[in-house]
């Protein structure tokens, strides 16, 4: 089973995953959202065929390889593993930072619109009627 063709395709598509990933790794840590590789066309095609040949690809394939061929497999998977887990990290740190940014903010919009209450007997502000109040006062 001559399978050495098939190992050199996924070295070469890791190989160019590892580019992009560590391309929107650099980018995540600039602030520059908008130019992630992996957003690229192009990528999510080479990484669903990555994901396809990975899938279906049985590791007695590369144990059977010759050794320098099955050392470089064994080296650019270590290094895409460990790419993949950057990004992932980075990707959550951004969405962790946005989405705060985003309930703070709501927090404060709320806060301002707030009513402002009163410790005297009667209440600084006109109460204003819910919507079940409006309803039962329709009917």
């Amino acid at each position: 089973m001559n399978d050495e063709p098939r190992i050199e395709r996924l070295i070469s598509m890791a190989e160019r995953l590892i580019v992009a990933l560590e391309s929107d790794i650099d980018s995540l840590k600039a602030g520059r959202t908008g130019a992630l590789m992996t957003a690229d066309p192009e990528i999510q095609k080479l990484t669903a065929i990555y994901g396809r040949e990975a899938q279906g690809f049985d590791p007695r394939i590369a144990q059977a390889a010759p050794p320098s061929l099955r050392q470089r497999f064994v080296a650019i998977t270590a290094k895409f593993r460990e790419v993949l887990q950057m990004h992932a990290r980075m990707i959550t740190r951004v969405k962790n930072a946005s989405e705060g940014i985003v309930h703070a903010i709501a927090r404060e919009v709320e806060r301002a619109n707030a009513p402002m209450r009163t410790y005297g007997p009667r209440p600084g502000y006109a109460p204003q009627s819910s919507g079940a109040m409006v309803f039962n006062k329709v009917v």
